[in-house]
């Protein structure tokens, strides 16, 4: 077994009212998600919100969240930011407090050529110490990593480790898969929307990057340790629990509110604050959402919730 598979969360970062770095939620969120089972940790991604927060904030986070796992699961740390020299940073601050790898997603805003898509992605490698993962999202970078330029950065650079696919089809996940693995087998390839998990394990995939982790682990894990275990109609029917959570990042644009709620519902933590130009989730949104989990079997129904989002 690799060190990076299963199920590795899109960590939320918590953040105070006043929206300074809230500490000992966070604290509580990471505690409850491993308790929860998950195979590791991805911290300032996307659903972390690493793109709204100052740089000096992102270091402080970094910090904290590697010392407070503690080596329990594997920790990876989300670098990526359209300066290849910024990102660099962040790397090596990651390398040395350190975190198992490191998470870069593509330069944003400019539209960059495939050789200059390569030469961001390897002058990370070659600067930073760690294995490092691919973050593939096009929606939000507006460009495409084709499975061919990832490979092409596997086969060069060792430490590139893994595809983070974050793309709603499954035939861009199986051509990564087939593509990649059949000249270099032990690159790791992970869903980036939970509801094709199951679908990537099948194809031969190592795992998903589920925000519904953050507030129904389960969901994931006990389909990830199903599917290894051979028992496939209990993957199936975790699968058929998990699809009710699968609409959850439409509810708000951008999701991170949602998740939050979700993780308040659940009682893992309660920090709902989100930075801006984000914005608190909608009591629509917030209903929807409980009745997904109530779905899913994450959460009994809770009467007393419905009665207050119909006030």
């Amino acid at each position: 077994m690799p060190k990076f598979h299963g199920v590795i969360p899109p960590v939320s970062t918590l953040f105070t009212p006043d929206f300074r770095f809230d500490r000992e939620n966070q604290a509580k969120l990471i505690d409850r998600m491993i308790e929860g089972g998950v195979h590791g940790l991805f911290f300032l991604g996307s659903n972390g919100e690493s793109q709204h927060m100052p740089f000096e904030m992102r270091l402080e986070i970094a910090e904290f969240c590697i010392a407070h796992v503690a080596g329990r699961v594997p920790t990876l740390i989300g670098i990526g930011l359209p300066s290849t020299t910024e990102s660099i940073k962040l790397g090596q601050h990651a390398a040395e407090n350190g975190a198992d790898a490191v998470v870069a997603i593509n330069p944003f805003y400019a539209r960059l050529s495939e050789d200059n898509l390569y030469r961001y992605f390897r002058e990370i490698a070659d600067n930073v110490d760690l294995p490092l993962m691919i973050y593939n999202f096009p929606v939000v970078t507006g460009q495409d990593l084709s499975p061919e330029l990832v490979l092409r950065l596997a086969l060069d650079c060792e430490n590139i480790i893994g595809l983070k696919d974050t793309v709603d089809t499954l035939s861009h996940i199986r051509r990564a898969i087939h593509v990649i693995k059949a000249q270099r087998p032990d690159f790791l390839v992970f869903a980036g929307f939970d509801e094709y998990l199951h679908g990537t394990l099948i194809m031969g995939g190592d795992g998903v990057v589920p925000a519904s982790a953050n507030f129904a682990p389960q969901l994931t894990v006990e389909l990830y340790e199903a599917y290894r275990s051979g028992d496939h109609a209990a993957a199936v029917a975790w699968q058929q629990k998990l699809v009710h959570t699968s609409y959850m990042t439409a509810l708000e644009a951008p999701f991170y509110a949602v998740v939050k709620e979700g993780i308040r519902m659940v009682g893992f933590a309660d920090a709902t604050t989100v930075l801006p130009p984000a914005s608190p989730a909608s009591p629509e949104s917030i209903r929807t959402l409980h009745d997904m989990l109530v779905a899913a079997g994450a959460i009994e129904e809770q009467s007393q919730l419905v009665e207050k989002l119909s006030a």
